[in-house]
């Protein structure tokens, strides 16, 4: 069975590849050190120091796991693509029916989305509403209080 992929911007790239240099160069070293120590202390059976940084090891290696998985099943997100349609990248402009103001979003893939800085998932509601629609469009969101209708006013 094929993996999923995780869209990336080149930034979110970046900053798992750091991410993960960190665990191995620095994470790793610090994590061995502290169960180094703990097996000093004596018995370890009953020592929480020990089972401390055993269960930090075993996060470190985990999201080691993740980020390798992650950075193997990535497709970049073209930023040069045509800004007809929404796609992944995508700078999308939104007015919502009765509102005075306009919000922007960012498509992105579910890796790097931070709805508190306009970086909504591919896989959200309002993400997955609005991909492969056009300026003028209208889209209808279901949402726990009824729904909601955006429509698109620019897409770059």
């Amino acid at each position: 069975m094929a993996e999923k992929p995780i869209f990336l911007t080149p930034e979110g790239r970046a900053k798992l590849e750091a991410e993960l240099d960190n665990l191995r160069t620095v994470k790793r070293a610090q994590v061995a050190e502290r169960i180094h120590s703990a097996k000093e202390e004596g018995d370890i059976m009953e020592n929480s120091a020990y089972d401390e940084a055993k269960n930090e090891q075993a996060f470190v290696e985990g999201r080691i796991m993740t980020i390798e998985q992650m950075l193997k099943n990535a497709v970049m997100i073209d930023a040069t693509r045509a800004t007809d349609t929404v796609g992944i990248g995508s700078y999308v402009t939104v007015i919502e029916r009765g509102a005075r103001d306009d919000e922007m979003f960012q498509i992105v893939g579910s890796a790097e989305a931070d709805p508190s800085r306009g970086r909504i998932s591919n896989e959200s509601p309002v993400g997955r509403a609005l991909l492969g629609k056009r300026v003028n469009d209208e889209v209808q969101i279901k949402i726990p209080d009824g729904i909601r209708y955006l429509k698109i006013t620019e897409i770059r």
